[in-house]
């Protein structure tokens, strides 16, 4: 499992913010639509709506599945995108060069995250922009789809992998949170975990899964049951309040993973997948699931963990940016940590 560092979670929020109203993005997702805000916190306009955004800059833990969030969900067309290789000569393209120059900032946040989903740890993939000279580099992290990382075409597989790995990256506070990824890369290979990850990521969160390539989407379902009116989380997206919950587009929520999903079973593992030999779960079940099935169409996901301390809650002393002041007990009208409004 991929975990992101733990010190990037846990903020205190200022009490200025406590009265944001939390912006919607409108539209669905046609081809690949994913956006990513800019390397430094600030405001960024997307889809018409004022978003804070703040991209963290410590890089993720080395062997095991530690990484961090902090992408947003904004129309970014990837049309094709797949069709080249993640190497050098597939980077050099002209059909590259095109999709990158109609917004390299947005171009290059996304490949950022590609890259780190789809490339192995301790890998780089550098770009130098034909049209400006601009030079780009971009790490490494998951190696879900080795494939396309080493040039070829990716695979339908890949593509699903790699859009889980971008849901599950994805935060629409743009607040960058320690997360746990677990599952399986486009070949098979667990992502390494050990009991102490588990431990301390010991909050079920979702599961991620769909196509965003080929214009399906891209879903997600929660993995703990929904949040009690007093909770709330900026990985909302993954862990909402309710099954009614939309305000993430262009992800999907879906369902739950138990009603949608199936577990993987030890029993069912072929001999060389090291990381599930030497870290056996309790009960002989590893802690993420194999295939999600929706609307009649199977899907390899990936699951989520969090830190308990990133689920608030109204009455913890801290009035959080997605709590709300009022005169109740729930996050959205919390006295003890907000304060009554002014108004």
């Amino acid at each position: 499992m991929r975990l992101m560092p733990a010190f990037l979670s846990g903020f205190r929020i200022n009490h200025c913010l406590k009265h944001l109203r939390r912006p919607r993005i409108a539209g669905g997702l046609l081809g690949l639509a994913l956006g990513f805000g800019g390397g430094a916190c600030g405001p960024a306009e997307l889809a018409g709506d004022t978003w804070t955004l703040c991209e963290a800059h410590g890089s993720a833990e080395s062997g095991n599945g530690l990484s961090t969030n902090g992408l947003s969900t904004n129309g970014l067309s990837t049309n094709g995108l797949s069709t080249n290789g993640l190497s050098t000569n597939g980077l050099s393209t002209i059909g590259f060069s095109h999709w990158f120059n109609q917004d390299p900032a947005r171009a290059d946040e996304l490949m950022r995250y590609i890259i780190r989903c789809a490339v192995k740890e301790n890998q780089q993939r550098k770009y130098t922009n034909p049209v400006t000279g601009v030079k780009y580099t971009w790490e490494g992290g998951l190696g879900l789809a080795l494939n396309w990382a080493t040039g070829a075409p990716a695979t339908a597989q890949e593509e699903e992998i790699v859009s889980a790995c971008l849901a599950a990256h994805a935060n629409k506070f743009g607040l960058p949170v320690a997360i746990s990824v677990l599952g399986r890369n486009a070949r098979g290979g667990a992502l390494p975990y050990t009991e102490q990850e588990l431990s301390t990521f010991s909050e079920r969160e979702a599961c991620f899964f769909g196509n965003l390539f080929d214009g399906t989407g891209v879903f997600a379902a929660t993995d703990r049951g929904y949040l009690r009116e007093d909770e709330s989380t900026v990985r909302a997206c993954g862990l909402p309040s309710n099954p009614a919950h939309s305000d993430c587009l262009p992800i999907i929520h879906a369902g739950t993973c138990e009603s949608l999903c199936q577990r993987a079973a030890t029993a069912a593992l072929p001999f060389d997948r090291d990381a599930d030999r030497k870290n056996p779960p309790p009960y002989g079940e590893p802690p993420y699931y194999e295939t999600c099935t929706y609307n009649g169409r199977t899907f390899q996901p990936l699951t989520t963990r969090l830190q308990p301390r990133d689920i608030h809650r109204c009455g913890d002393g801290v009035c959080q940016l997605t709590e709300r002041c009022g005169d109740g007990v729930e996050a959205g009208s919390c006295q003890a940590d907000c304060g009554t409004c002014p108004y």
